[in-house]
């Protein structure tokens, strides 16, 4: 075989790449994950995937990849709802595989056609490129829920993601993760007051999962729901600061999402958010009482341990701990809630 394609991807009717999806679905299927809808639009979507988790390599370099599978609605809406600008090129000569050297998945994407009764629909398959690159996978569930496909992406990083109405699966090289829909997970653990309390607590979460459990950094999102400004109150709250009071960020802005995010990379401690979701203080260290410590069983490591211990001394505080390797927590007055 010739080096310089020794890393191609097989033909479409190659035995191996049958072997190889067979195996593929086998591997979802141990997470419980079933790839949804008829048997056309799983078809096509097991095709982008494999072809995400195997693609054409090129002098040892492994090219990142995206494609939009049935998507639904208006293009306008996607534009309205992404803030993005779409342009549909013309599909390349070669097909598929032609499109598929072009798409980065970051600012272009091939577009799948199904048709529910014969399967992938070439008529409706097309190449779009975005006015700037959207491939964070935050932007990935943004996509999915705007365009109302299912969203297949090989992050530059070697991340696959799947993301739809089921949520995010992804593979990090090592195993397969699946996250369930922010909104549905909040239903089973959060009591709110109105929808600001609700819209906060569902941001916070989109955070962990999305920013901070995608890039493997650990952290302790801590939300009082029914504190407020500097200090959180007049009430003793059961955490030491150890740094000086930070810039009021707030979770609702999506302009201070980006900042949150770095400084949370680089400490250690929790973050702690008052009821209107502004940061009031970090990299604080939790301190259950002694009695709680004694009372309290352990939950897996020190932070999620002291993460649980202390949403039982403070029965207000939703405690959200986000896991080096992806996996996110919350904790609820000791309850504990598992996201995938």
């Amino acid at each position: 075989m010739d080096p310089a394609h020794a890393g191609s991807a097989p033909p479409l009717d190659d035995p191996r790449r049958t072997r190889r999806r067979a195996r593929l679905v086998e591997e979802l299927a141990d997470t419980g994950f079933v790839l949804p809808g008829p048997a056309s639009l799983a078809e096509a979507a097991l095709s982008e995937l494999d072809y995400a988790m195997a693609p054409r390599v090129h002098e040892r370099r492994v090219p990142s990849y995206g494609a939009i599978i049935a998507p639904t609605g208006p293009r306008e809406g996607w534009q309205t709802s992404t803030r993005l600008t779409v342009t549909a090129r013309p599909f390349p000569h070669g097909g598929l595989a032609g499109a598929r050297m072009f798409a980065d998945g970051l600012s272009s994407w091939v577009i799948r056609g199904v048709d529910d009764l014969l399967g992938p629909d070439a008529s409706d398959d097309e190449l779009v490129v975005f006015d700037r690159p959207a491939g964070s996978e935050r932007d990935v569930v943004v996509l999915a829920e705007s365009t109302g496909g299912i969203v297949v992406q090989r992050h530059p990083s070697g991340v696959v993601r799947v993301a739809g109405e089921f949520g995010v699966l992804r593979w990090d090289g090592v195993a397969w993760q699946q996250q369930p829909p922010v909104g549905e997970w909040v239903e089973t653990f959060a009591e709110c007051s109105g929808p600001e309390q609700r819209e906060v607590v569902e941001t916070l979460l989109e955070i962990a999962v999305h920013d901070l459990g995608a890039r493997g950094i650990g952290a302790i999102l801590v939300y009082h729901r029914e504190s407020a400004g500097p200090g959180l109150g007049d009430g003793p709250h059961h955490f030491e600061t150890r740094r000086p009071v930070p810039p009021a960020l707030s979770v609702l802005n999506p302009a201070d999402l980006a900042p949150l995010v770095h400084v949370l990379a680089q400490i250690d401690g929790a973050a702690v958010f008052d009821r209107d979701g502004v940061l009031r203080e970090l990299g604080v260290r939790l301190r259950p009482r002694p009695q709680t410590e004694s009372e309290v069983e352990g939950f897996g490591g020190m932070r999620h341990t002291t993460a649980r211990r202390y949403s039982v001394d403070e029965p207000d505080a939703v405690v959200i701990v986000v896991s080096e390797d992806g996996p996110v927590t919350v904790m609820r007055r000791g309850s504990i809630h598992l996201g995938g």
